[in-house]
């Protein structure tokens, strides 16, 4: 990493696990001299400045944008357009800012429509491959992104400075970078992320629903069913604004499911062992081969 990577002013808006982990891994790589913080929780953003994720609580938008090297959006996506809105009569001409949104072409209109032509050149959107279903200041861990793929996805009038600039410091954290048109990135993690949280949060509201004493069956679930229903924990804010955000991808997504259940169905009602195991056995090799890939 050479010298022209450092940051003498980072901000991050949302301090909570994608943020505070950005922040913390740039703080490990000796990337950053300064954290600004800007969230709506005082406790949260104290427990930030207690657990040395940020340097500094913003008092306001316009002393905490001052001067700033990079603006790390990582609140929900739901706010994008506000926050926006908010940030562009404060921003420097050359002040680079990205985001963590796990949908794209929303982010990219907000950008369009709130932030100047100057700003946009430096805007990059991006969006990490990684968390967990912990939230919080206190989630944030350095080493999140070790491994996990970034993707950016760069306005037509995006600067290649800019877009190099934030690659380098998402190598600093550990990730591996790619570059993706918006709306091929939305119909991905519709497939591979915003999918499986809508599954998991309807599994526990259908077994809620399924039974007057769902406490005593949930007693005898095992690992499994603790691991496919992980997600099922995480914030429901944001995942009600990724899934409105992204709501023609995810419906289509949905019905593509609904069908593969309903093929499911028909062979279970006609009691045939043999399609139902061809049925397992391709799920199978598609993800081992998935696991293997991965190694």
């Amino acid at each position: 990493m050479t010298n022209t990577a450092m940051l003498n002013k980072l901000v991050i808006i949302g301090v909570g696990l994608i943020g505070g982990s950005f922040a913390l891994a740039l703080r490990n790589a000796g990337l950053v001299k300064h954290i600004v913080g800007v969230g709506r929780s005082q406790q949260n953003m104290q427990c930030a400045v207690m657990y040395g994720v940020i340097d500094e609580i913003a008092v306001d938008m316009a002393s905490a944008l001052y001067q700033a090297n990079l603006v790390f959006l990582a609140m929900p996506v739901g706010q994008t357009a506000h926050v926006m809105e908010r940030i562009a009569p404060h921003l420097q001409a050359n002040t680079i800012i990205t985001d963590a949104g796990s949908t794209k072409q929303d982010v990219i209109a907000a950008a369009r429509h709130h932030l100047p032509m100057q700003n946009r050149h430096h805007f990059v959107p991006g969006h990490p491959i990684a968390g967990t279903e912990q939230s919080g200041a206190q989630a944030a861990q350095a080493d999140l992104y070790r491994n996990k793929h970034i993707i950016l996805t760069p306005l037509p009038e995006t600067s290649m400075d800019a877009v190099e600039r934030v690659s380098e410091l998402w190598q600093a954290c550990g990730a591996q970078v790619s570059l993706m048109p918006a709306n091929e990135h939305d119909q991905v993690l519709a497939a591979t992320s915003h999918l499986p949280h809508i599954l998991a949060f309807t599994m526990m509201n259908h077994l809620h629903h399924s039974t007057s004493n769902p406490e005593n069956l949930l007693r005898f679930s095992g690992s499994g069913f603790r691991d496919f229903t992980r997600i099922a924990s995480s914030s429901p804010e944001m995942w009600r604004d990724i899934c409105l955000a992204n709501r023609e991808a995810l419906l289509e997504q949905i019905d593509a499911y609904q069908n593969e259940l309903n093929a499911l169905q028909e062979i279970l009602k006609n009691n045939n062992g043999e399609a139902l195991e061809k049925t397992f056995s391709q799920a199978r090799s598609v993800r081992e081969n998935w696991l293997k890939n991965k190694l």
